[in-house]
């Protein structure tokens, strides 16, 4: 058997004879298809199962072969039956020799008959099955059905085939092969013994692409194939049908700079280029190499895929290290993506990857490309604007005074982008007022009224808005007056804790106490006119005193309060239940 594996792993076997002739060409794919358990790369497992049932005796008489396309479902079916039915067998090295052998590779045996489910989904087709599995095999040991999409089949015909499935005559195997294993019945899955068949590792399929373009008497670089194995997602089929194609483009020697241009994506170091721009939250940049790329004619949806192939190689090696093999990188980059990998927090990755994989959904039913990637990146420059919910939560468990000033809109020069918060903080920062740096003086009203804005956060300071710029009643004392229209507004502001947040901010302006207070221009029904109807009227007042009720929640109120939210709808029935209320213990601050 080992002699036989290192057979298989220099020279493949031929699918069939019309491929040594020149005059019917028949593609990689075909040629160099799995013809032993032993040459199902990436499927070692269910190969050992087989080998073992084989050799047991112990070869059911249903199996079901799932996975994704071009991952060896049906070479793996043909084995078998090579296996069950060769003339040296049943065997685990089917000979590939014999009269047998020959016909299953070719698809012309009269025994092990491959039916395409979607042509042959009917009942009626089901039917002829059930008439036939009666016939014992002309010249084989076994009668072998190979169903290949199964799962096509009509729910009629699986129905019409659950009792023959279930106890079929001794000389009569069937084998399943779908990739869409949701879709099959669960009386057909009990019947079956089920073989999930993974995708295959890049690395494996670059191998193998290595044997297929030294067998074809050509040459390739490392590069060039690693980048064809990643384009492929795990199949191998798909791999060794672009092979094919590059081939034949290529001439003698394939390389990566050929690769990329028949493909139209971007080579690493331009890749590299564009993530060290979004990295470094350079917008224009980001923009003019996205713009470049474009004219350049490279697929946009070929770049997407790049992008989300290389943010999943940043969390890989964010969580599992510099070293960690499974990455999808080559050897020259891989130090790079380490420092990318590291300069970026774990949750603005994840955050990241669920943005390209979005834009990737939207991007096939829109016809402004470029539009929708420069949109993509911008939003991957701000993720480091953005606060985990997780983290906003423990700010309110811990009781913080404000939002962090990293999530405020704190001015900023033109083109330029706020500071990341620190990496995978866990705890409230220190809050910082931008104001710390003014001197402390004889200022202005409208001076102090902007810089209470810009300390107080940006959800208070718009509600603040509403009111204007405050008078003076006084001394260090202020009012600020609502019109009629912003009661909800003055509701939120004229809080006595929003008021000692605007007292404090009074103070830590000019150094001096203030006194701060509220005000509403005139009564609720003063301000509507004589025209509206009594029910809009009580409607309104109804609605202006849910929202006070509302405000009295503690839960709610705290949580308004810590994260600087505002109210501004309350549905009808909202905080109305059968349910008798219970009280809920005050969160205390974690150490």
């Amino acid at each position: 058997m080992a002699k036989q594996k290192a057979k298989n792993a220099t020279t493949p076997v031929l699918a069939d004879d019309a491929a040594a002739s020149p005059a019917e060409y028949t593609v990689v794919a075909r040629r160099y298809r799995p013809q032993q358990f032993t040459d199902l790369v990436g499927q070692e497992p269910v190969a050992r199962a087989l080998m073992n049932a084989i050799q047991n005796d112990r070869v059911a008489h249903a199996y079901l072969f799932t996975g994704a396309r071009g991952v060896g479902k049906t070479s793996a079916a043909r084995i078998l039956a090579k296996a069950l039915n060769c003339s040296k067998g049943p065997t685990t090295t089917p000979c590939d020799q014999c009269e047998i052998c020959k016909s299953i590779i070719s698809g012309e045996d009269i025994d092990v008959l491959e039916i395409d489910g979607a042509s042959n989904r009917g009942i009626d087709n089901v039917r002829e099955i059930r008439q036939n599995v009666g016939t014992r095999p002309t010249r084989s040991r076994y009668k072998i059905y190979i169903i290949d999409e199964v799962h096509m089949l009509s729910k009629e015909a699986f129905n019409a085939l659950l009792k023959t499935l279930e106890e079929p005559p001794p000389h009569v195997k069937f084998i399943f092969a779908t990739t869409e294993i949701q879709k099959i019945p669960i009386t057909i899955l009990s019947r079956c013994q089920r073989f999930d068949f993974a995708g295959i590792n890049s690395s494996r399929i670059s191998e193998r692409l290595k044997q297929v373009v030294a067998a074809e008497g050509m040459q390739a670089d490392d590069a060039a194939l690693m980048i064809v194995a990643r384009r492929a997602g795990g199949s191998m089929r798909d791999a060794q049908s672009l092979l094919d194609q590059l081939l034949a483009f290529s001439g003698e020697r394939l390389t990566a700079q050929k690769v990329h241009q028949l493909l139209g994506t971007a080579t690493d170091e331009r890749m590299l280029a564009l993530v060290d721009a979004i990295t470094a939250r350079d917008a224009k940049l980001s923009f003019e190499l996205l713009s470049r790329f474009a004219e350049e004619g490279l697929q946009l949806g070929e770049l997407l895929d790049q992008l989300i192939d290389y943010w999943r190689s940043l969390m890989l090696l964010n969580c599992a290290g510099k070293d960690y093999a499974d990455v999808s990188l080559a050897d020259s980059d891989r130090e790079k993506g380490w420092q990318h990998a590291q300069s970026l927090p774990l949750d603005s990755i994840l955050a990241g990857l669920d943005i390209l994989t979005t834009a990737k959904n939207r991007l096939r039913g829109s016809n402004h490309g470029l539009v929708l990637l420069e949109m993509t990146v911008l939003r991957l420059i701000r993720l480091d604007e953005l606060v985990p919910v997780a983290q906003l939560a423990q700010w309110v468990g811990q009781g913080a005074a404000t939002v962090p000033p990293a999530t405020r809109n704190v001015a900023a020069k033109p083109g330029s982008l706020p500071e990341p918060a620190k990496k995978n903080s866990l705890t409230a920062p220190e809050v910082v007022s931008p104001l710390d740096s003014v001197p402390k003086g004889d200022l202005g009203l409208p001076e102090i009224w902007v810089r209470v804005r810009e300390t107080v956060g940006p959800v208070h300071s718009g509600t603040l808005d509403a009111g204007g710029l405050p008078a003076t009643l006084g001394p260090k004392s202020l009012v600020l007056r609502f019109d009629s229209r912003y009661t909800s507004q003055h509701d939120y502001c004229s809080d006595p804790k929003r008021i000692e947040i605007v007292q404090a901010a009074l103070k830590e302006i000019t150094g001096e106490d203030w006194s701060f207070r509220t005000e509403l221009a005139a009564g609720l029904a003063e301000s509507i006119p004589s025209a509206v109807p009594e029910s809009q009227v009580s409607k309104a007042v109804t609605n202006r005193q849910r929202d006070q009720e509302t405000m009295k929640i503690p839960l709610l109120n705290r949580a308004i309060e810590q994260m600087g939210a505002r109210l501004l709808k309350v549905d009808e029935g909202f905080g109305t239940s059968n349910v008798a209320p219970v009280d809920l213990e005050p969160i205390e601050p974690q150490e």
